[in-house]
């Protein structure tokens, strides 16, 4: 008996990797350069691909398996272990070619400044007036610089802002600096308790989702770098996501910041588990 053709592929959701075919591409960036409290971001990839591969590909909701709509996991990202500037140059090489290809980007971290070189990708490639991205998160990620860099994990929608429009949910912590930029941008900023209208109005036609897993409450996802008590829970935070594939046109999203816990696995399966579920609403609300 062959070992080596036992089992399923190590790709997202175990499905079969077809490139040519692929209209989704799973990118992997393990970066952990700058974190500031809880490690293991890097580990955090690698972790939902494994649970992906526990998932009912059967969508209740929409009474359809979409494993088959063309999921493609591709090679690990190089990882730069001297700036995370040269790691976001590296993520927004990835994102650019993937979006040229007019496939969607599924992006996994990794701490969230890997979303920095997404961001970079999108505003160079889309025209600026037509995109909004949804941020959703536990902190405003608004410093203009943390730790001597501006490319660090709490200055992610800082960079972001400066290229592109973006509404942010769930948010419950930031700083004195980042309250004083929030009012002085007007920023469209809404905390747990939120009309799920208000925000789609405030989103243009064409959307880029980054999920820092934060946003959730720590009694459901307990495995981010920075849990947050006070969070969103799973229907509160699905029901928007599908409203917002629903309406718009998603070209891509993230799902950043997830710190495996040795021994346990609720909090990668529910990250495996979101990206699926927003694979599932944005292909059927393509058709």
């Amino acid at each position: 008996m062959d070992i080596f053709h036992i089992g399923l592929p190590r790709t997202f959701l175990g499905v079969k990797n077809d490139e040519k075919k692929a209209r989704y591409v799973v990118l992997s960036s393990p970066y952990e350069g700058t974190v500031s409290y809880g490690t293991g971001t890097k580990r955090g990839p690698d972790a939902i691909i494994a649970a992906s591969r526990q998932v009912e590909t059967y969508d209740i909701g929409l009474a359809r398996d979409f494993a088959g709509c063309g999921i493609y996991t591709a090679d690990e990202l190089e990882v730069s272990h001297s700036t995370p500037e040269k790691n976001c140059a590296y993520v927004q090489e990835a994102v650019e070619a993937v979006l040229k290809e007019g496939r969607v980007p599924v992006l996994l971290g990794g701490e969230h400044s890997v979303s920095v070189g997404a961001f970079n990708a999108v505003a160079k490639l889309k025209k600026a007036g037509d995109v909004s991205v949804l941020h959703l998160d536990a902190h405003a990620d608004m410093r203009d610089e943390y730790e001597g860099t501006k490319c660090n994990h709490a200055c992610a929608m800082r960079r972001c802002r400066e290229k592109l429009h973006a509404v942010s949910v769930g948010i419950r912590s930031y700083s004195e600096e980042e309250a004083q930029e929030i009012k002085g941008q007007k920023c469209d900023v809404f905390g747990v308790e939120f009309d799920e209208g208000a925000v789609l109005k405030r989103l243009r036609k064409d959307v880029y989702i980054t999920i820092d897993l934060d946003v959730f409450d720590p009694s459901e996802c307990p495995g981010v770098g920075t849990p947050e008590p006070g969070g969103m829970g799973w229907g509160a935070v699905v029901s928007l996501l599908e409203k917002v594939c629903k309406e718009k046109n998603v070209i891509g999203f993230d799902v950043v910041e997830l710190a495996p816990i040795p021994g346990q696995h609720v909090s990668d399966f529910l990250a495996a588990r979101l990206i699926y579920r927003l694979i599932c609403r944005i292909e059927a609300n393509r058709e």
